[in-house]
């Protein structure tokens, strides 16, 4: 959320904002309520001193002037009710209003309206040359009965699955490795619930309710299931007031997360690419606004050093303003190369990185005691998707596999799996 006297004070800046994401929001709706808001508060104010006028006259007044106190002092108690329900129903539609509003931009987020306008700061790896026609991650999960995607479906219907045998033991291998890496770079580990209150859900910028919603509510409760740690670890911190010296805090957390977007994109998200759950590793951050720009180019080396551990070629892409979410100001995807996607093997979104400066701490009421002016202090947010796990598989799977049919084991990763590749069936 953007304070509202930011809006007031830079109507022109938060319009280009919301022009170039492509997205709707009336600017000067929300300036006209704030402004009633303003007015009706003053007419409230100036009622009640009327009131209190009154209350100091009708000790000394008259029998008759008494009875004329009473009753002025009756209409100016129903005006002022009135009011206070007026008031309570502008602050109400404002409220609404600006949760309709996205962050600001930053100055060197390229400006386009959908990710084919991303653009492309790094590219690390070579794509590997097969000496021999690959598969893609469905023929090996089938060959070594690895993915179960009809069973999935039995059980919960189109984009659910089971993983088996060794690629659960491959998961769990990421999973772990991805957590090891985040501690050694301080990061603190977390397992969070997979369920939040539908207003930590707004606080952390993903509408629970409408048609935009991308999220799974359960019926006749006030919670729904989450999209992501980011929602989590954001309402874990909700209404405090952190200790200066306690920033940054950074974690990372593991979660499930669940989507209802999944049946979407065709060819390009088959199989694991694109599925209604999967467990992610989010990396998040709470830190003061001076370091939150460094923060991010930390958090994207530390997701870059992860899939260059893996072997996987990726490039690193700047998200344009159209293909950002509503509380990021700047924001970095990795792509891992996927030689499965495609006719001929393309890149696939795998992390992500963004800074939400103070937007999703302004809903979320998170501040911290700022030394160097006295005051309480938005934090500012960051969240990155350290590792995807059930994209990372298909990336490992693809780009590791040999000849005869199996998969060979990232070096890194042979300590949590305790095996150097995942051997043909017989």
């Amino acid at each position: 959320m953007l304070d509202i006297k930011f809006i007031v004070e830079n109507p022109d800046k938060v319009k280009e904002s919301i022009k170039n994401r492509n997205v709707t929001a009336d600017v000067d709706k929300v300036i006209n309520l704030y402004q009633n808001t303003k007015k009706l508060k003053l007419e409230i104010e100036e009622k009640r001193a009327t009131s209190n006028q009154i209350a100091k006259k009708f000790p000394t007044a008259t029998l008759d002037e008494k009875q004329a106190l009473v009753k002025e002092g009756e209409n100016l108690k129903a005006q002022i009710n009135a009011l206070n329900e007026k008031f309570i129903e502008v602050e109400n539609e404002l409220n609404q209003e600006l949760l309709t509003i996205p962050n600001l931009l930053s100055s060197d987020s390229p400006v386009g309206n959908t990710d084919e306008d991303n653009v492309i700061t790094k590219k690390v790896g070579t794509p590997r040359q097969f000496s021999f026609k690959p598969k893609d991650h469905l023929e090996l999960g089938k060959d070594l009965d690895l993915i179960d995607f009809e069973g999935g479906a039995k059980v919960a219907g189109a984009k659910f699955y089971f993983l088996k045998n060794e690629l659960v033991l491959l998961e769990m291998a990421l999973s772990q490795f991805a957590i090891k890496k985040a501690i050694q770079n301080g990061y603190k580990p977390l397992l969070t619930p997979d369920l939040a209150r539908n207003k930590i859900l707004q606080g952390s910028g993903f509408a629970p309710r409408g048609n935009e919603s991308n999220t799974y509510r359960i019926e006749d409760t006030d919670l729904s299931l989450i999209a992501t740690a980011e929602i989590a670890v954001g309402g874990l911190h909700s209404e405090e007031i952190l200790k200066e010296d306690d920033l940054p805090l950074k974690y990372a957390a593991i979660s499930h997360c669940f989507r209802t977007e999944a049946g979407a994109g065709g060819k390009e998200s088959k199989g694991l690419y694109r599925v209604h759950q999967f467990t992610k590793v989010e990396l998040y951050q709470f830190r003061r606004p001076s370091e939150s720009e460094q923060a991010l180019e930390e958090m994207l080396a530390l997701e870059e050093e992860i899939y260059s551990d893996l072997e996987i070629p990726y490039q690193v892409v700047k998200v344009c303003s159209g293909d950002l979410g509503a509380p990021a100001y700047k924001k970095y995807d990795i792509e891992a190369w996927m030689p499965g996607k495609g006719e001929s093997g393309g890149y696939g979104e795998v992390t992500s990185a963004s800074n939400c400066t103070d937007f999703q701490s302004r809903r979320l009421g998170i501040r911290f005691k700022d030394s160097s002016t006295g005051n309480n202090t938005f934090v500012h947010t960051l969240n990155g998707t350290a590792m995807a796990l059930s994209r990372t598989l298909i990336s490992v799977m693809e780009n590791h596999q040999t000849a005869d049919g199996g998969i060979e084991i990232p070096k890194v990763l042979r300590p949590f799996m305790g095996m150097d590749k995942i051997e043909p069936k017989k």
